[in-house]
């Protein structure tokens, strides 16, 4: 992992942009919608910042770089067309202990932007850390299409009911149980209002019971590609992962993140799956297609076991 992927808060945070063109421009409008503090430092500028300072958006510092225009900066973005100036930027940012980002000279950056889908409060943000981005815009695009339009209506409802939630189911386990029938509920996909969300809510609330145990035989291959949609729907639905021999490997890295996990023996794994559903997990097994009849056969007898083939 060459990048750490994490989300921050810029909300009043004092930014320091240097450069007024157009690559500011781009800048400037996303650090707008993080609430940022920004100042921009440039002899002149872009005809849109220059109606973003008089409708006093963003603050003007009209002047040439100087390194004390980063004294009281949080956080620095280099976007002028001097490379030699922009080295320099960074270097004073570095020696004051602020993280800047030299747009397009990843070499001298702290910190990169990945492409973001905004379907606030949810975002979704995709990078390949300068590697291809043409490639990333091309990943981008198909996420958009599978994601729902009203994704930010279902993020809003459904954090307005998370006391509702707590009064009524009182563990964590069964509060996400709920919510993944919820989301692949027909009708929420279909919604459009609130009311909408709200009628299949009170149903469900009123009709779904903490479900016990589940068994997921998960047969897996060469090729990850090769796993249907529901073998991968299971795997994240899962809360205990048992995997072949000792390593992890990208079978396991496509379950879900916070699952338990552990490797088995085909002479323990009957006793290990037994006690993880007694216990009131899903637990997903999962064994190359190769020897997966071997072993599975015997999970096969339990009555929540279901079999997922590879293709």
């Amino acid at each position: 992992m060459d990048y750490f992927p994490i989300f921050l808060s810029l909300k009043g945070r004092k930014i320091s942009v240097i450069g007024g063109g157009e690559v500011a421009c781009r800048k400037v409008d996303l650090l707008l919608k993080a609430d940022a503090d920004i100042t921009v430092t440039s002899p002149e500028l872009h005809p849109h910042l220059e109606r973003l300072e008089q409708a006093g958006k963003i603050h003007w510092n009209n002047d040439v770089y100087q390194p004390s225009v980063l004294d009281h900066a949080d956080q620095v973005w280099v976007t002028t067309n001097n490379r030699a100036l922009n080295q320099s930027i960074y270097t004073d940012a570095e020696a004051r202990g602020i993280w800047a980002n030299v747009v397009d000279d990843r070499q001298y950056c702290h910190f990169i932007t990945p492409s973001i889908i905004d379907r606030s409060p949810i975002q979704v943000a995709v990078s390949s850390g300068g590697a291809s981005p043409v490639l990333v815009r091309f990943l981008r695009e198909k996420l958009e299409t599978q994601l729902p339009q009203n994704l930010s209506l279902l993020a809003d409802y459904a954090g307005k009911q998370r006391d509702r939630i707590k009064e009524h189911f009182k563990t964590v386990d069964e509060r996400r149980k709920f919510w993944e029938i919820f989301f692949r509920h027909p009708q929420v996909e279909l919604a459009n209002c609130e009311h909408e969300l709200d009628e299949v809510f009170t149903t469900l609330l009123c009709a779904t019971a903490p479900s016990g145990g589940a068994l997921y035989l998960i047969e897996t291959g060469d090729d990850p590609e090769l796993l249907t949609l529901k073998a991968l729907r299971l795997m994240q639905q899962s809360e205990f992962v048992l995997f072949p021999g000792e390593a992890e490997d990208i079978f396991v890295d496509l379950c879900r993140r916070d699952a338990d996990r552990a490797p088995y023996d085909e002479q323990s794994l009957f006793n290990q799956v037994e006690k993880h559903l007694s216990d009131g997990f899903r637990v997903c097994v999962l064994a190359n297609k190769v020897d997966a009849e071997k072993v599975f056969r015997p999970l096969k007898t339990l009555t929540v076991a279901q079999h997922i083939p590879c293709l």
